[in-house]
């Protein structure tokens, strides 16, 4: 709900949205209470973790240790709430502060802090085990999923030169039929209307999700059993999708502050030549929010062609933006196992710790056997995101190819568990009965 509820006391601004790019990963809302999104959370606790990795504060096993470490993480998220809030109103997200003035700004403030702390404690309800997953996660799908809904059935009108039409497509499907004397051109319109969603956009995001669920089953079992125990078989799961969306998120959050950077550098040094070759900008609607879009530079051939007219049109830009996407993705899923701790070495301690062994090998073969698949299902599946979020994106997916993935992706791990939790509690109840 927090999605759509205005901020009140905002003055209505026709500038570009500066945070458009990055929206998706902090399931924010420009305008709204979810103005800051997941922000807070993420980096407080990027701080904490960085101060403990730095072993500049001590963080011990005992329960009272790891007590004070997630208050210390909740403080820095309130703190971080208050100082975004401030700086968006300072900065002029709003409006200029002098026009708006020192009541109405507080008031600004404070419906942001109300709205983070929220989140926070939406958060931490999660995390002691009064839902499934992570909080993070979940507003991350909701707020893909909100996109999704409200462009497929929002009531709201939009006035397109042509008269006035819904945004949904669904409801703009009918409501075309309903008052065209030419059906058949009428459907052609609901289907291909241009600068608002449209049929194909639709059902070219009900296929990648039908696709990317697809491509969750792919996996191979790898046999192990209980060095302990003789006749305990199981079997140890490599995914395809083996570090899930962690690629394709680290891929966003890097073009998006590249985006950002070359923004900032456009507003202060317009015109500069150096400026120039790192991103040319230019403000589009598109039928909903003014958004600033690169037109030129590096930005430009890094970020997604805007229709198949496009790609006839430049084919070195799409040529160019398909190697970026599948190089990066495929280099930060690869990285991302030795950084997370579940590369071969890891998973055959791991393994070793639970005194399970693979079965047809020995112990000290265990990490040259997990190394023949553990890198590839990384280095493939990245690569298979990447192409995935590609193809999204010239199919004209709601919500981005980025953003279909990390909804599907999160909605799958939410299945997952909810799986392994009802297994676990069909496994209590034989028990108990």
């Amino acid at each position: 709900m927090f999605w759509q509820i205005p901020l009140f006391g905002i003055m209505s601004s026709d500038s570009a949205d500066p945070f458009y790019w990055i929206r998706v990963i902090l399931a924010s809302n420009r305008g709204t209470l979810m103005e800051l999104g997941i922000s807070p959370i993420v980096t407080s606790g990027l701080i904490m973790q960085l101060l403990a990795g730095a072993k500049i504060i001590e963080v011990g096993d005992s329960p009272k240790d790891r007590a004070l470490f997630n208050g210390a993480q909740k403080l820095f998220g309130m703190i971080i709430t208050v100082g975004q809030a401030i700086v968006y109103v300072l900065t002029g997200m709003y409006g200029d502060p002098y026009d708006i003035g020192a009541g109405v700004c507080l008031l600004i403030i404070l419906q942001l802090f109300v709205a983070g702390l929220i989140v926070l404690l939406l958060d931490e309800l999660l995390q002691k085990g009064y839902g499934l997953g992570s909080g993070i996660t979940l507003f991350i799908a909701t707020n893909i999923c909100e996109t999704i809904v409200w462009k497929s059935l929002s009531p709201a009108t939009v006035n397109t030169g042509r008269g006035t039409e819904f945004e949904g497509a669904l409801i703009a499907l009918f409501h075309l039929l309903a008052t065209r004397q030419d059906k058949v051109r009428a459907l052609r319109e609901a289907f291909y209307r241009q600068n608002l969603p449209n049929l194909m956009n639709l059902l070219s995001t009900l296929v990648i999700f039908a696709v990317v669920i697809y491509f969750q089953g792919f996996r191979v079992d790898l046999p192990i059993k209980s060095a302990r125990y003789r006749g305990q078989y199981s079997s140890y799961p490599i995914k395809l999708f083996y570090t899930s969306n962690i690629p394709i998120i680290l891929q966003s959050a890097l073009v998006s502050n590249l985006y950002i950077i070359s923004q900032m550098l456009a507003v202060k040094f317009h015109g500069n030549f150096f400026v120039n070759l790192l991103g040319v900008w230019g403000d589009v609607g598109g039928g909903g929010p003014a958004r600033s879009y690169p037109i030129g530079g590096l930005c430009y051939y890094l970020s997604p062609p805007e229709s198949l007219g496009h790609i006839a049109e430049d084919p070195l830009h799409a040529l160019l933006y398909i190697v970026f996407m599948l190089g990066s993705c495929a280099f930060f899923s690869k990285t991302w196992i030795d950084v997370s701790g579940s590369s071969a070495k890891d998973v055959a301690k791991q393994l070793r710790e639970q005194q399970m062994v693979m079965r047809g090998h020995r112990e000290k073969s265990m990490i040259h056997e997990l190394n023949r698949y553990i890198p590839t299902a990384a280095a493939f599946g990245g690569l298979c995101i990447g192409a995935l979020s590609v193809i999204a994106d010239f199919m004209g997916a709601i919500g981005s190819g980025t953003g279909i993935l990390l909804a599907v992706t999160i909605i799958y791990q939410y299945f997952e568990i909810f799986v392994k939790e009802q297994s676990e509690m069909g496994g209590m109840s034989t028990l108990l009965f």
